[in-house]
């Protein structure tokens, strides 16, 4: 069984599926590693530090794509340069294992069922303590939560700790983290050792106690509604709901230097927390770092990719943040991939258990059909959208 790793051609994207370490553990269980030559170069793992740890590293992609039993990557597959869709080059019956984003690109999915591929979407995967180690979406969050502060603090033309000095004493930043998953809990662990003062808000009243261990603040509203989904994940609010949000909030976020912003929910716009309104009475110099920018933002003003500059406030739309931190995202989304890869794999052979809760989640495409319900449903909005 050829276990293969492609290098990815997105734009921006220097992450890795599997670096050398991971690659030599999976080799002494027996399988047969193909790396495709400078796959790892972005994230500073050398072809010569894959074929030392039993790798053998390949020149010809099309060979990677098309010899692979299971096929690892981190995003999307691609359009190639001389116009070919990476999904074709795939052999029928071959699995696929990255971010496919089936929630919000389901034609991807039944593209993958066209061919016949048995696709893993790594971001299904439950959220449970048997999956965790598999649980590559909290991984890179936990990337993305961290850098995001870095960011922040280098944006914000202030100190972020307090400091005594023979000029006077200077007040610490306050910093409010919306969202306390996996990327705000690191983003408030991150701003607290870098001194600020630091509030807090979910919409899931079971992570307050994660939030005060960390040492901030946290800002309760009551819904008096479901506010999680499967999984454990934030669920979309009424309207009504996002309405008193906001009224609640507007004055920690008036009050704060620094807002950085991670509410997403999968397959769906990133719910808008931040309005124009809450921005303009902001403290000019006032910085918002928003980790849902490629879901449309939780601000107003976000533009994906982008710094916008509005009434004085830094408005900071962050894209694929663990991409910027290329090695230890590349490290931790490897294991993710080869403890997935291990579970499924026995005896050198893919066993498919979809009686089991871990396969059955993540397993979106199997024998040219898609089993996914979400991802179905999700497909026939688009087609209805498209359509009209």
């Amino acid at each position: 069984m050829i276990i293969a790793v492609a290098k990815e051609i997105e734009v921006g994207e220097r992450r890795v599926a599997l670096i050398p370490e991971t690659v030599a553990r999976l080799v002494k269980k027996g399988l047969e590693v193909w790396v495709e030559a400078g796959a790892g170069d972005r994230a500073f793992f050398t072809d010569a530090a894959y074929e030392a740890a039993g790798a053998k590293v390949v020149a010809d992609s099309i060979a990677i794509w098309g010899e692979a039993d299971i096929l690892l990557k981190v995003g999307l597959p691609q359009e190639r340069e001389d116009g070919r869709q990476e999904i074709d080059l795939l052999k029928v019956g071959a699995v696929l294992i990255g971010f496919l984003n089936p929630l919000g690109a389901p034609e991807t999915a039944q593209k993958l069922a066209d061919k016949k591929v048995t696709a893993f979407a790594i971001e299904l995967i439950p959220r449970s303590s048997r999956a965790q180690s598999m649980d590559a979406l909290s991984s890179q969050a936990s990337v993305a939560g961290y850098k995001s502060v870095l960011i922040a603090a280098a944006a914000l033309p202030k100190y972020f700790p307090m400091l005594t000095t023979a000029a006077g004493t200077i007040a610490p930043a306050k910093v409010f983290i919306m969202g306390a998953g996996v990327a705000g809990l690191q983003a408030i662990a991150t701003a607290r050792r870098l001194g600020a003062v630091v509030e807090a808000f979910d919409i899931r009243p079971a992570v307050k106690e994660e939030v005060q261990s960390l040492g901030a603040k946290f800002v309760e509203v009551q819904l008096n509604e479901e506010t999680v989904a499967a999984g454990g994940y934030a669920k979309e609010i009424s309207a009504d709901a996002r309405q008193l949000t906001q009224q609640v909030l507007a004055e920690h976020i008036k009050n704060s230097d620094v807002v950085i912003t991670t509410a997403q929910v999968q397959g769906k716009k990133a719910p808008l927390l931040v309005t124009e309104e809450m921005v303009a009475q902001m403290k000019p110099g006032s910085v918002i770092v928003d980790l849902a920018a490629d879901q449309g933002g939780n601000c107003a003003r976000t533009e994906p990719g982008k710094d916008v500059q509005w009434h004085g406030v830094t408005i900071i739309g962050t894209i694929n943040l663990p991409s910027s931190m290329p090695v230890h995202a590349s490290q931790m989304y490897s294991k993710n991939l080869a403890t997935l890869v291990q579970y499924l794999v026995k005896d050198n052979a893919l066993n498919l258990d979809f009686a089991d809760d871990i396969i059955d989640s993540a397993c979106i495409t199997h024998d040219g059909e898609i089993r996914n319900q979400r991802v179905k449903d999700a497909l026939t909005a688009t087609s209805a959208t498209v359509g009209n």
